[in-house]
């Protein structure tokens, strides 16, 4: 890949992003006069175009064209890397939302994708990968069991126990990343202005560290109240959310079986909530009505919770918008409804079935909506258990959470060759 680009490059931008002024509609833009002197020559080329004006004309171009262009050079490819680039897709309402699968075959690694646009009808592409030098087949299995996806820009960085590789969604390559500075199992993971934050999961620490993708490194960067294992992850407004679980270790003094059984439940229907901005711990939440966390994601300024009370689902939404958006000319302002519980629509699964460890589901937030995977087990199975009839629900169902409008419905369920997944959404 070259470092700068020539003009061809630029004329064909130009092309794509904006209107042609030969044009004939006489609506479709304002023609506006140049005074150029006729004894001067303009020459542009993309080399003289400062960053910021070049992230305007990348900003506009459609999805489809991004990988392309990532590979025309080396400046190119580091712009559309940056947190700049998103912000202004952002801002211009160009994002584009896609949910990633990963799992581990034989073989190598598969990654089924699914876009959410206005098409109700969108089926999962599947890409199949080999493992490279970099990272071995014996690595992809062990690192897909119980790993946690965060997704930074268009590259999804998979951490398992004691390793971690990154997966660009652009080009199709997976390298080898560094790992947690300590091992982890069925942890919290994040992503929080373009870092990756992850807490629990570990039996000898309550370490939080964080790790930036610029400089490959993880650092310790608090200690968390509670030792959680089998927690979930969610970040909104600059707080990392660490839900569920159960507690890792015993106290010095150990309590009796009655106050461990409830120090357990309070473990897994609460949350701690660590603003990464100010480096402290907020007020932990407690789910109400308790429960069991089952999933969680976060979407739209809200923290969806999924919870099990022995033979039913409960659907919360908890308020973690602490600014809202305000018309004065301060800006923003302190949410009031910052902290507040509010229980949903229940997924549409059937009454009185006990989830227990062969069912496993995974929740990612996707805009305005929520994405609910079935990516371990069938509750089929567990139906034909207590003798009662199939309701066509097997491993790699897909339901979808519409906040808007508060309805469940049915997406296309995940790719056979798809199982024990764990999910992610990217925003390009």
């Amino acid at each position: 890949m070259s470092e700068s680009c020539n003009s061809r490059h630029f004329s064909w931008l130009m092309k794509s992003c904006f209107p042609n002024p030969n044009h004939t509609c006489p609506n479709s833009f304002i023609r506006l006069p140049l005074n150029v002197p006729d004894h001067c020559s303009v020459s542009t080329t993309v080399s003289s175009l400062p960053d910021d004006l070049l992230l305007e004309c990348l900003s506009r171009v459609p999805p489809s064209s991004l990988p392309a262009l990532s590979l025309v050079c080396l400046r190119w490819s580091h712009l559309l890397q940056s947190s700049y680039f998103l912000d202004l897709r952002r801002r211009l309402g160009r994002l584009e939302n896609f949910v990633f699968a990963v799992s581990a075959a034989d073989s190598g690694l598969y990654a089924a994708s699914l876009r959410f646009h206005d098409d109700a009808d969108a089926l999962w592409k599947v890409a199949f990968f080999l493992p490279n030098d970099a990272v071995s087949l014996g690595s992809f299995h062990g690192l897909l069991f119980h790993a946690r996806l965060s997704a930074v820009g268009h590259r999804i960085f998979i951490i398992g126990r004691d390793s971690m590789v990154r997966y660009d969604t652009w080009s199709g390559t997976v390298v080898a990343r560094s790992a947690m500075i300590f091992p982890r199992k069925k942890f919290a993971t994040a992503v929080v202005s373009g870092k990756i934050y992850a807490a629990g999961g570990g039996p000898r620490t309550s370490a939080v560290e964080e790790y930036d993708p610029d400089s490959d490194a993880w650092r310790v960067v608090a200690h968390a109240p509670r030792r959680r294992y089998g927690c979930v992850g969610a970040a909104v407004d600059g707080v990392f959310y660490v839900i569920g679980g159960l507690k890792i270790g015993a106290s010095v003094d150990e309590p009796s079986r009655a106050t461990a059984k409830a120090e357990a439940h309070v473990y897994a229907s609460s949350m701690d909530l660590y603003n990464v901005e100010a480096r402290t711990w907020m007020r932990s939440r407690a789910i109400p009505g308790g429960g069991c966390v089952v999933a969680a994601c976060a979407a739209a300024g809200y923290v969806y919770v999924l919870a099990s009370h022995a033979v039913e689902l409960s659907f919360w939404r908890f308020d973690a918008r602490r600014r809202s958006t305000s018309n004065s000319n301060k800006g923003s302002s302190v949410n009031s409804g910052f902290g507040e519980w509010c229980r949903l629509k229940s997924p549409p699964l059937p009454a009185q079935v006990r989830l227990d460890s062969t069912v496993r589901f995974s929740c990612v937030g996707v805009g305005v909506k929520v994405v609910l995977i079935q990516v371990k087990g069938c509750i089929d199975d567990l139906l034909r258990r207590s003798g009662r009839g199939l309701r066509d629900l097997r491993e790699g169902l897909v339901l979808l959470y519409d906040s808007a409008t508060g309805d469940w419905s049915r997406g296309a369920d995940l790719p056979e060759v798809i199982q024990r997944t764990a999910c992610v959404c990217v925003e390009c």
